[in-house]
């Protein structure tokens, strides 16, 4: 990496219960991050497994994990706003009907895969975002930090100039 550069810890979030196709794409991404921490394009990886949806009133959100997860969304959310983007891609609040308990509750859907990148302690981009109709994908994040680059948002904002 270069030394304008910081090399980045990744956390990679996946789904344990996955849609069709989506397991060779989460392995391929895997896989690929393994190759960047090898080669020192990145300062750590940690794989966290979620599942497909968080009810943000329910027992399981008030447990060790469930906390987790609410605090990193909620972080991934301020980092949105901070950056001026959309994580509708990311996450996405819906409403689930239950036929145990004959009502409904809120949930918030979790992504098959989401990747968060970190400069120490600093979050510094999530994968995938959208910015201005452009979705910023996870393999687009790759190929940048194979590159030596800066998330693209971060190379918008140098890119621009003042007369």
């Amino acid at each position: 990496m270069s030394d304008t550069i910081p090399t980045p810890h990744i956390e990679l979030y996946v789904r344990s219960m996955l849609p069709d196709g989506a397991h060779e794409r989460q392995e391929a991404v895997i896989d690929r991050l393994q190759m960047l921490n090898e080669n020192d394009h990145i300062d750590g990886l940690n794989v966290i497994v979620w599942g497909k949806q968080i009810a943000p009133q329910s027992a399981a959100a008030r447990t060790e994990e469930g906390k987790y997860i609410l605090n990193r969304v909620a972080e991934f959310k301020q980092w949105a706003l901070t950056n001026n983007v959309s994580l509708e891609s990311f996450y996405q609040d819906t409403t689930v009907d239950s036929e145990v308990a004959e009502s409904a509750y809120d949930a918030m859907a979790l992504p098959v895969m989401g990747l968060a990148e970190y400069d120490g302690s600093e979050l510094v981009h999530v994968a995938p975002c959208t910015k201005d109709d452009v979705v910023h994908t996870i393999m687009d994040r790759l190929d940048r930090l194979e590159a030596g680059q800066p998330p693209a948002l971060d190379q918008e904002r140098g890119d621009v100039s003042v007369v």
